[in-house]
């Protein structure tokens, strides 16, 4: 039987199309550090997606500095991540993950001030991302 869902992959299959250390993020909950991420300060416009699998996650036009270190965006496209308590590390925070294939992109923060229509900050490690440009975009959707 074909696996032609994202989410039923194996460890095993993870780890041979993954980096090491897009695994340790993406599928086991790890952090990259503070200010080290390739999109943390990106402002080109377009779609940012999963790392693991593709799928849609964000748009340029909900990202914005928040000086964390990390991406932040202060909404997901609709239906494109979930939200789970997450309680390790002696807190309560909301983890963030992908709804296609379940893999771990962040968490989410509320009421920290931010002047944004959500007062929400998605925090989110940019190994679990990719990026296209909406140059790029706009070409792959006229074909």
């Amino acid at each position: 039987m074909s696996k032609t869902n994202a989410e039923a992959k194996t460890n095993d299959e993870w780890r041979a199309i993954l980096s090491p250390e897009q695994f340790r993020v993406l599928r086991e909950k790890g952090t990259e550090a503070p200010g080290t991420g390739k999109y943390n300060k990106h402002t080109a416009e377009g779609v940012y997606g999963c790392g693991a699998c593709g799928a849609p996650l964000y748009t340029s036009s909900t990202k914005f500095d928040s000086g964390c270190g990390w991406p932040a965006f202060f909404d997901a496209i609709p239906g494109a991540v979930r939200q789970i308590q997450d309680t390790s590390r002696g807190m309560t925070r909301t983890e963030i993950v992908c709804s296609k294939c379940s893999s771990h992109l962040g968490h989410i923060f509320r009421g920290e001030g931010f002047k944004m229509p959500t007062n929400e900050r998605h925090c989110v490690n940019s190994i679990s991302l990719t990026f296209t440009d909406k140059i790029t975009a706009t070409r792959s959707e006229d074909k």
